[in-house]
């Protein structure tokens, strides 16, 4: 029998891909379970649970793979140098994650000796092209299998499928949500969702329920654009973000309701909930425009949206992306300081304070009181000369000039 790396979520679609491979593929079936952060399921398994749950639906190895400080370092990290915004609005919540399990699938199908790799992801959506084009791009010689792409199951059936094999799932027929949790935030699919028109359930949301009764602060702290610190304290890159998510959301701040433009050219209704990536993504960039000199800053946004395309459209491992990420390591060698953050129900997030030791903020220029220290009289002659172009088009070729 020949070998397939399954990337293994514990979900339904996932689970029953175990045994459709045994079934379909005559595969021997090794299940890699990669923790970026998540929540073990829905029902909050152990890891533990996960790995029986797959060696239940027939995988001859389940292995668990630790990748959360990963995860937080090299991945959510990089997006938060970048700004990361796909489309201004989604931080990359599903996408940062999936070239972190590639990564991990490779390794098992090294260690394993695999043909392939295979992944649970529909013909609809966007994680079949991150999988496989990562895949690619690290291991060119694997085959990857999509079941989900093949058996043409419903969700409904898709669950009947299990019960029949007694693979022991979570969801049922009647709660029918596809959900997407790891470090980074948590997407929401399915049911009354896809109706852009229809408000989200309040029972869908986990990181973002009010809990506080009243506005809370926090200081982040950064050290060359990568967070370091909450109110002083160093925390590493995993625990930080959860912290601060679990701050910022506890006022309801975080929530995205949005319609999204996906690779495969479909649009599609997406509720996100990410609080600590949007905290952290509000407070780089304000802390930016303390720090970086004018025209890197304007360069730097104007490339911010490619590095979030490429991201979204799967291409972690491509060599533009690779060369955008030595631009944007360059311009956050003075990113350092700490930024002041009010969070207030229902949701509100604020920037209300920043401070740095390489400010290019000075006062004594900036101030119209006592102690103003610019020198008023050189704006003279800056601004003639600036609006010369304009002064002479005018004189010669604009409306206002003469016809004599």
């Amino acid at each position: 029998m020949r070998r397939v790396v399954l990337a293994y979520s514990g979900g339904l679609d996932t689970s029953i891909a175990v045994r459709w491979l045994i079934e379909n593929r005559d595969a021997e079936v090794i299940a890699v379970a990669v923790d970026v952060g998540q929540e073990a399921d829905a029902t909050s398994d152990s890891w533990e649970a996960i790995r029986q749950r797959a060696l239940a639906a027939g995988a001859v190895e389940a292995i668990v793979v630790d990748a959360r400080q990963e995860m937080a370092e090299e991945f959510c990290f990089a997006a938060v140098r970048a700004n990361a915004r796909y489309e201004g609005k989604y931080p990359l919540v599903s996408a940062l994650s999936r070239p972190v399990i590639v990564r991990h699938l490779v390794r098992a199908a090294r260690d394993h000796g695999a043909h392939a790799v295979a992944h649970g992801c529909t013909g609809k959506g966007n994680d079949q092209v991150r999988f496989e084009v990562a895949t690619r791009a690290l291991a060119p010689d694997l085959d990857v299998i999509a079941p989900a792409r093949v058996w043409g199951l419903t969700r409904e059936q898709s669950v009947e499928y299990a019960a029949k094999w007694e693979i022991p799932i979570t969801v049922t027929k009647e709660k029918v949500y596809s959900i997407d949790e790891n470090l980074w935030g948590k997407s929401i699919e399915c049911g009354v969702l896809e109706d852009p028109w229809a408000d989200p359930p309040e029972d869908i949301f986990t990181m973002t329920r009010i809990t506080a009764g009243s506005p809370v602060e926090v200081v982040v702290g950064f050290e060359q654009g990568v967070p370091v610190s909450l109110d002083q304290e160093r925390l590493a890159g995993h625990d930080l973000v959860v912290a601060l998510g679990r701050l910022a959301g506890s006022t309801g701040f975080g929530r995205l309701n949005m319609v999204e433009n996906r690779r495969v050219g479909i649009k599609s209704r997406e509720i996100y909930e990410a609080p600590g990536a949007l905290a952290l993504l509000m407070a780089h960039a304000d802390l930016e425009d303390l720090t970086l000199e004018r025209d890197l800053q304007h360069e730097k946004t104007r490339l911010e949206p490619r590095w979030a395309e490429l991201v979204y459209d799967g291409m972690w491992y491509s060599p533009l992306k690779q060369a955008l990420d030595a631009f944007m390591t360059e311009s956050q060698r003075h990113v350092t300081g700490e930024v002041k953050l009010r969070f207030s129900p229902p949701g509100l997030g604020a920037v209300v304070g920043r401070r740095s030791p390489v400010a290019l903020y000075d006062r004594s220029l900036a101030t119209y009181d006592t102690g103003d220290t610019f020198h008023h009289e050189d704006a003279e002659g800056f601004v003639r000369l600036w609006g010369l172009g304009i002064a002479t088009w005018a004189a010669r070729q604009g409306e206002g000039r003469s016809e004599s």
